[in-house]
């Protein structure tokens, strides 16, 4: 199976990183979540509902939706504050990716351990930049809200597309396919992975000191 894939490109402040991708991923699991399954038989179930929350950006003029699951929640800030402190680090140059990759696991025969088969990867690449006045953090600021706007859109318009996701399971199945140690919600099975590069944090980059300034001019 040929995973599907989707990849963000954002350049930002490093206070930034942490809602920026939350609010990418989070939008994700909104969608890739469901209630708890109730089963009264082996095929026989009903579902929960899922709350959701807005949640306010300190760093963005942006607000996002996500699961009311403060175990869902911990988990994803764990995962990108690990992402973050690395990406902002001395041992990285400022660049780096993180994904959020839903799969589903396979059986197999005894000795074999089970497989697992990625079918949705969402990698958010970021660059990292560094502002010379306020007038330049407030303008990029305004630019990465406007765009994470887009990107949420996207998000949603992509998800109302009848592609690929995983059959319903029976009971006896339904961790090869859902994550069930959450007490209120129920996602597809996930993970994260992430990687950084170079050594040391650059500053802005010319063409985006080019694009800041025309702006500020006009």
């Amino acid at each position: 199976m040929n995973a599907r894939s989707q990849v963000f490109d954002l350049t930002m402040e490093g206070r930034q990183v942490d809602e920026a991708v939350a609010s990418i991923f989070h939008t994700v699991l909104f969608h890739r979540c469901l209630g708890k399954y109730m089963y009264t038989g082996d095929t026989q179930y009903s579902i929960g509902t899922v709350g959701y929350t807005d949640v306010d950006c300190d760093f963005i003029d942006f607000t996002y939706v996500c699961c009311t699951s403060d175990s869902l929640t911990r988990k994803v800030k764990r995962a990108i504050n690990l992402f973050s402190e690395k990406l902002r680090s001395n041992e990285s140059c400022g660049s780096g990716q993180i994904s959020l990759e839903f799969f589903q696991k396979k059986k197999n025969r005894w000795p074999f351990q089970q497989e697992s088969i990625p079918w949705e990867v969402w990698t958010v690449h970021l660059d990292l930049i560094k502002h010379e006045s306020e007038d330049e953090r407030q303008l990029c600021r305004e630019n990465v809200s406007d765009l994470l706007t887009e990107k949420v859109i996207y998000i949603t318009e992509l998800m109302n597309r009848h592609d690929y996701v995983p059959k319903t399971p029976s009971q006896s199945e339904l961790d090869l396919i859902f994550d069930t140690s959450f007490p209120d919600v129920q996602p597809y099975l996930f993970k994260f992975d992430y990687s950084t590069s170079g050594s040391t944090a650059p500053s802005m980059g010319n063409a985006m000191k080019k694009i800041i300034k025309e702006t500020l001019a006009m």
